[in-house]
């Protein structure tokens, strides 16, 4: 296990955690601006960013399930820009997607976000405009809704793991923004790692302590692959759904977007005076592990194991219907370098690929390059809906559905858990069904944002 990180040299250690801020006031504010964070580059410069509250990652907003949250969002950046509630069931109107569901809110202005939280989960919040070069300033915070009983841990942990492109001055690499070459191939990819804004993120920890470890995955592009060392944890939910049964693990995969609830036991021994005590959370990258947390073992929670955890309680989704008798669509993903796309529809005309590409446009589905004026899929209140999915392309696709959760269906009809965020890699054929119970227009993308930008993005209607 080596804790060096992609940039070379020592970084300080971490702060404390994100802000927690409790809703439920009318007057609560959201405020996104520019400010200076030290991400623990190794110069020691602050890095210019954009952040919620002034600080990356934002504050923690935390409530616990069917309370209503009130965000007066306040844009102070000098870009339009919204507010999206990822993952969360709410109203179609705060949703968060300008053009679709709410006007962009210009600079100077502001809109206020008013919902109830339906279901217990990790969740987080985001731009949606021009989401490839907001969030990749640090434009993102988590949404934390406590289940009515939760599991019994020592200690609730939201980890919020980022990539940044930076210079050796510490700054991001604003000249980077819109490369054609970061589009069409795997999206913008940082070398420099942070967990809740940090590169080197420590904290402290007891034997036989019991964690919940909140993971998201908020950067632009980057697949992570995490893993745990002197730890014993398993899977309880994903992407905020708990599973039905608690799975063992030792590494996890998350896609842009996707999050993870890990209970997690510390079996690391206490530190003493010749050394270990320590327990990480690590990144893989290629051959090479990385520690992305450190949690240095002090002291004792008990004296011996606590027995593998019970299952969360479920959400109140609604179960899926006869899937043999379920509304059926096709959602084909084409273009991107090393792609067979020729032409596809852009400003309502068919255009050659580089034509596509002035207009910085290289992906499609179903052949158009841009948001469709109709929806590619109109469902009934509560129908059962299917969405076969075909990755055409040589690049993994991470597909987000708002407003919904659904499940993975199986070749031979089986089904996986609840998720919103699915990770298709090169090639890969797969299907997606959910009951169609949120009235609206709702947007389904790439979450490679830089993808959806150039083309990945439709859209379905609930009626």
């Amino acid at each position: 296990m080596t804790r060096r990180m992609f940039l070379s040299g020592s970084a300080a250690l971490a702060a404390a955690g994100p802000r927690m801020v409790f809703a439920g006031r009318a007057e609560d504010v959201l405020e996104a601006k520019p400010a200076a964070a030290d991400l623990g580059h190794p110069g020691g410069a602050k890095t210019g960013i954009w952040g919620y509250g002034g600080g990356t990652p934002g504050p923690v907003i935390r409530l616990k399930q069917g309370e209503r949250l009130t965000r007066r969002f306040v844009n102070n950046l000098p870009q339009p820009s919204s507010v999206h509630w990822h993952g969360i069931r709410i109203a179609n109107a705060m949703d968060g997607v300008p053009d679709i569901t709410q006007p962009v809110v210009p600079p100077g202005g502001d809109f206020l976000y008013d919902f109830t939280v339906p279901d217990a989960g990790t969740y987080w919040y985001h731009p949606h405009n021009r989401t490839w070069e907001q969030l990749a300033r640090g434009l993102y915070g988590a949404l934390i809704v406590d289940e009515p009983n939760p599991p019994r841990v020592d200690r609730d942990e939201v980890l919020l793991i980022d990539d940044w492109r930076l210079g050796q001055d510490g700054m991001i690499h604003e000249d980077s923004f819109g490369s054609m070459g970061d589009w069409s191939h795997n999206g913008r990819l940082g070398g420099f790692v942070t967990v809740n804004g940090r590169s080197d993120y420590k904290a402290r920890a007891r034997s036989m302590e019991r964690l919940r470890l909140r993971l998201v995955n908020t950067a632009n592009a980057r697949i992570f692959t995490l893993g745990l060392v002197g730890m014993t944890g398993w899977v309880v939910a994903l992407d905020g759904q708990p599973l039905a049964k608690p799975e063992p693990v030792t590494e996890v995969t998350l896609a842009p977007a996707q999050r993870t609830d890990i209970i997690a036991d510390i079996t690391a021994p206490e530190k003493t005076a010749n050394g270990g005590g320590e327990a990480f959370i690590y990144g893989r990258f290629r051959d090479q592990r990385i520690a992305l947390c450190t949690l240095t073992v002090e002291g004792a929670a008990r004296a011996g194991a606590l027995p593998p955890p019970e299952p969360i309680a479920t959400n109140p989704l609604p179960p899926l219907g006869n899937l043999g008798k379920a509304k059926t669509a096709l959602l084909r993903m084409e273009g991107g370098a090393m792609g067979a796309m020729h032409e596809a529809t852009f400003k309502g005309q068919r255009m050659g690929i580089r034509e596509l590409i002035g207009h910085s446009r290289v992906w499609a589905f179903n052949g158009m390059a841009e948001m469709p004026k109709t929806p590619f899929l109109t469902a009934r209140l509560g129908e059962t809906i299917r969405i076969k999915m075909e990755n055409l392309t040589a690049w993994p696709h991470a597909m987000h559905l708002h407003g919904h959760h659904f499940k993975k269906v199986g070749a031979d009809g089986t089904t996986g858990p609840f998720r919103d965020t699915l990770l298709m890699q090169p090639e890969e054929t797969a299907e997606i069904a959910f009951v169609a119970d949120n009235p609206g227009k709702w947007l389904m993308h790439c979450h490679m944002v830089e993808h959806s930008a150039s083309g990945m993005m439709t859209w379905l209607l609930v009626s």
